[in-house]
């Protein structure tokens, strides 16, 4: 049986106009949210919770526990809750085509979320490059500020929500969480040591619950179809659908709203068309430059995130890049810690060195043996595993991961 699509947070995708401030009456937006206002918001992080919703942004991290922590964290304060819109992770364009295509989706999560952790404002931060999602998003924010969803007694309640877009200058660090707060209060974009977390002392030092695109999105498919409908779709520990980004050698390269739970494989052939060009399938980096090489043979494992850990993959971001038999794996290697080294803070010795220690060595190597490059491989990995354990942030920890399933799973693959 053909594996087809699940359009759950994409149902309305391209369905009305974000720039016609009267567009929110014809599609059957901000429902969910009517119904949360209705709500204690005990009950909806309850909901949350229950319905093991986890992270879309790439860790997987439980949403509820993150809510919780931020709705308890102080008794009373200011508290604030911030969209991770930068989505700066090469090859993951999934939360573009939620913006550009139903971005009050998005508000929606976004005004669930503040309700239920008691939050007075909140931002979107857009990753600078998205042009159109940031014009779509501005629109669908003035339509819903016009029809009373966003401001003072919102809906004839006594809750009051004030959100607005804020513009990313091109940092993939402003991706990591800690780092993209000290964006907002106009700061350089350093990361932040850990802990404290952000759901106690966030922006501004207040609690600040941080979410990403997707995860925001299916609060609103939570609150309207339930706990129970919810987790019926997907896997009992990965619940719901996850929007896949493929790409590279592939004949029909996009967004695809999938279960958790299927099969890679199935993805790519029968979504995506399978590899192009009469290509053969060698290997796919799942999760973009953070994330793992798998080979041909591991695309049967289950797109959830305890499957693929097992394996010693990442599902990331929801990046499946396909590698056909054409492509060279040493040249996507040097691309990839090209990229680290360059998008480096250069705040802490490990990362700034390290990365660019990486690179060069890698880029040293051109002109060796298959074997002795093989043997290289394998020596950054073990450098780059040095890196991760005493640099401040995820980006010192990146490199790591694509080095070392790289030596695991496609080294007979090295040119």
């Amino acid at each position: 049986m053909m594996l087809s699509e699940n359009r759950i947070l994409l149902k309305r995708a391209g369905q009305f106009d974000a720039n016609n401030s009267a567009d929110y009456k014809v599609a059957p937006v901000y429902q969910s949210f009517e119904k949360a206002l209705h709500m204690a918001p005990e009950a909806i992080l309850e909901m949350i919770e229950q319905s093991g919703l986890r992270g879309r942004g790439g860790a997987g991290f439980p949403t509820g526990i993150k809510a919780q922590a931020t709705s308890s964290s102080v008794a009373a304060c200011m508290r604030f809750v911030v969209c991770n819109a930068d989505e700066g992770e090469p090859g993951t364009f999934k939360d573009r085509v939620l913006m550009e295509q139903d971005p009050h989706l998005l508000i929606e999560g976004l005004l669930i979320a503040a309700f239920a952790v008691g939050a007075q404002y909140g931002y979107i931060y857009i990753r600078g490059e998205y042009f159109t999602a940031i014009e779509k998003v501005k629109a669908a924010l003035a339509a819903a500020r016009a029809a009373n969803y966003i401001g003072v007694d919102i809906q004839g309640t006594e809750f009051s929500f004030d959100l607005e877009v804020m513009i990313g200058a091109g940092s993939y660090l402003c991706g990591e969480e800690l780092t993209l707060l000290e964006s907002l209060e106009g700061k350089r974009g350093y990361p932040r040591i850990k802990p404290p977390f952000p759901a106690e002392k966030g922006l501004w030092g207040q609690p600040t619950l941080v979410n990403n695109v997707e995860t925001l999105a299916n609060l609103s498919v939570l609150l309207d179809v339930g706990t129970e409908v919810y987790r019926s779709r997907g896997t009992e520990k990965s619940p719901g659908t996850k929007l896949v980004c493929v790409s590279g050698d592939i004949r029909n390269p996009g967004v695809y709203e999938v279960e958790m739970g299927c099969k890679i494989i199935d993805i790519i052939h029968d979504l995506a068309g399978g590899a192009k060009d009469g290509d053969q399938i060698q290997y796919v980096l799942l999760g973009g430059a953070a994330g793992t090489f798998a080979s041909g043979s591991q695309l049967e494992l289950p797109l959830c995130y305890d499957a693929l850990k097992q394996s010693g993959l990442t599902l990331g971001s929801g990046a499946i890049m396909v590698y056909g038999n054409n492509s060279s794996l040493s040249a996507t290697i040097s691309s990839i810690l090209h990229f680290f080294m360059h998008e480096s803070c250069g705040k802490c010795v490990p990362c700034r060195v390290g990365t660019k220690q990486l690179s060069a060595a890698w880029e040293n190597s051109s002109d060796k043996s298959r074997d002795e490059r093989a043997r290289i491989l394998e020596e950054l990995a073990r450098d780059a595993a040095a890196i991760a354990s005493s640099c401040l942030c995820p980006l010192g920890q990146s490199p790591v991961l694509p080095l070392a399933s790289a030596v695991k799973n496609i080294i007979n693959l090295l040119d």
